[in-house]
């Protein structure tokens, strides 16, 4: 039986929290080895992976880069290009540990992204996706956290109240539309201050080397 607060399910972006943020990170590498700004290659970059719909699966990956390359002049493969990012999406061991412990008390545990099928080409090297209940992709619900309903669909699918699954992004504007639609949240910063507002908000009367032992045997 649950002995945690009222959680009853706890939703994870996938770059940024339960990875290193791969997308940025590879774009930025990508950016450098053409010498050109990295900060106008990465905005441009989410300005086309949500403006033709790369991240809600209405087109392919080619079609990305193809919008990229009329952009910005990359060498290379698109494949190469793309392996710059999905290599950078460090999957963080630490994390996978937290939702088994979740999971052993009794709390439903999954991923919440705004990714595109990179995110089944990642879990297919690093068999991740067994880690979790559930994996909530834009690219295959076909809409993105930066809709609202968004947050209707995934507690209609989980059959639990919004007031009752605590989402944990590291962009703010995701946070705040997950609170106005009724969540509990967290803003992802760091690993340590992570770990307190999860504590604070999961583990009620419980101690946190009880309820999350995982965290305290990490050297949290």
């Amino acid at each position: 039986m649950k002995e945690t607060g009222d959680v009853e399910a706890v939703l994870l972006d996938f770059g940024g929290v339960v990875a290193e943020e791969g997308f940025k990170e590879g774009l930025h590498a990508i950016a450098l080895d053409h010498g050109l700004d990295p900060d106008i290659v990465i905005s441009t970059a989410f300005e086309i992976t949500y403006g033709i719909g790369f991240v809600l699966g209405k087109v392919r990956e080619d079609a990305f880069w193809r919008a990229m390359r009329n952009r910005f002049p990359f060498r290379g493969k698109d494949r190469d290009l793309t392996e710059q990012i999905l290599s950078r999406f460090t999957l963080r061991p630490w994390m996978l540990d937290m939702a088994s412990d979740l999971k052993a008390l009794g709390v439903v545990v999954g991923i919440l992204s705004d990714q595109c099928h990179w995110l089944d080409e990642l879990d297919q090297r690093h068999g991740f996706f067994k880690r979790f209940d559930h994996i909530f992709n834009s690219y295959h619900l076909h809409v993105s956290k930066k809709a609202p309903e968004i947050f209707d669909i995934v507690s209609q699918r989980l059959h639990i109240d919004p007031g009752n699954i605590l989402f944990v992004d590291d962009h703010e504007g995701h946070i705040l539309r997950a609170r106005q639609k009724g969540l509990q949240a967290i803003l992802y910063e760091d690993k340590a201050s992570f770990i307190q507002q999860l504590a604070g908000i999961v583990c009620g009367t419980m101690e946190i080397e009880t309820c999350l032992p995982s965290l305290v045997s990490s050297g949290s």
